[in-house]
């Protein structure tokens, strides 16, 4: 088998510079105490970027803002996020999700279309 360097270069170089973001700052951060204000600020972190990322997908399609009227996925979103809410189980969040989905695309996504 013949090996070549810059495939393996790549490789090395990527895997450094995906492991120095994650190691980093968990050196840092283990060596200070962060006060109780901060760590009650960091507890919202996934939830905002879960938000942006979602309300991203939602509202935005071609890198403008999708009139309500043939988003399908935001119509979908909305048993999805009640379920959410109400069962605080990922594994039926997703589900509920799925099926929503399928059956609008399926109902009305062809009139949207």
């Amino acid at each position: 088998m013949e090996i070549r360097w810059d495939i393996l270069l790549v490789i090395m170089g990527s895997s450094i510079v995906t492991f120095i973001p994650r190691v980093l700052p968990l050196i840092l951060l283990s060596r200070i105490q962060i006060p109780d204000w901060g760590m009650r600020w960091l507890n919202y972190v996934p939830i905002a970027v879960m938000a942006a990322l979602v309300g991203q997908e939602l509202f935005i399609q071609n890198g403008e803002l999708s009139p309500i009227r043939n988003n399908v996925e935001l119509f979908a979103a909305l048993p999805t996020f009640v379920t959410a809410i109400f069962s605080r189980s990922l594994l039926g969040t997703v589900v509920v999700g799925i099926i929503s989905i399928m059956v609008l695309r399926f109902l009305i996504g062809d009139l949207l279309l």
